[in-house]
C-alpha cells in the first residue's frame, strides 16, 4: 500500500496517509462503510447523484464539528441531486449520537471503522492515528472526481466554497 509521507500535518507536525494519491478526473473508489444503523452501505449506493464527501478525523472534534454543521447546512440548500456524507472512524452509535445532539439530518454520516476501506482506497487514512485525514471530494453523476480538496493542516477548515462551487456547476 503506498505511503504518502508528510502528506498532512497535526499542529504543524507531519503525519503519513495510506492510500493512493488521487487527482481529479480519476474514477471514485467504491468502497463498503458502515451506516449509522449498523448497515452495510457503499459509495455506490448513491450513484446516479453528485456527491460531495467530507472525511474527517472524528465529529467529536471542534473543526470537524464545524465542518459537518456547515455542509448540514449546505445540504439543506442543494436540492435532491447532490448527497452530503460525512466519513469518519467514529462508532456509528457515536455518529448517530453527535447526529441527533447537533441536529444534523442532511449529511448522511458514514464510519469506516471496521476495515479503513474509504480511508486507504482515498488515500486519506493517517498512519499512526487510524484517523482519517480531512478532505472534501466531489464526485459527478457518473463517480468521477471532479473536485479534490486535502486539507493539509489538520486543524484547519476546508475552503467551503470553492467546494460548494464545484457542487453547484455539477447540478445546473
Amino acid at each position: 500500500m503506498e505511503e504518502r509521507k508528510g502528506a498532512v500535518t497535526f499542529k504543524g507536525k507531519p503525519l503519513t496517509l495510506i492510500g493512493p494519491d488521487l487527482k481529479v478526473g480519476d474514477a471514485g473508489p467504491d468502497c463498503e462503510l458502515v451506516g449509522n444503523d449498523l448497515s452495510t452501505v457503499r459509495l455506490s449506493d448513491f450513484a446516479g447523484k453528485v456527491r460531495v464527501i467530507a472525511s474527517v478525523p472524528s465529529l467529536d472534534t471542534p473543526v470537524c464539528d464545524t465542518e459537518t454543521r456547515r455542509f448540514n447546512v449546505a445540504a439543506g440548500e442543494l436540492g435532491a441531486d447532490v448527497k452530503v456524507l460525512t466519513v469518519s472512524m467514529d462508532l456509528p452509535f457515536a455518529q448517530a449520537r453527535w447526529c441527533g445532539a447537533a441536529g444534523v439530518d442532511n449529511v448522511v454520516t458514514l464510519s469506516d471503522h471496521r476495515a479503513a476501506a474509504f480511508g486507504t482506497a482515498y488515500g486519506v487514512l493517517i498512519k499512526r492515528l487510524r484517523l482519517l485525514g480531512r478532505a472534501v471530494f466531489v464526485l459527478d453523476r457518473e463517480g468521477i472526481i471532479r473536485y479534490l480538496q486535502l486539507v493539509r493542516e489538520m486543524s484547519d477548515e476546508p475552503d467551503y466554497d470553492s467546494a460548494l462551487k464545484a457542487v453547484k456547476a455539477l447540478v445546473v
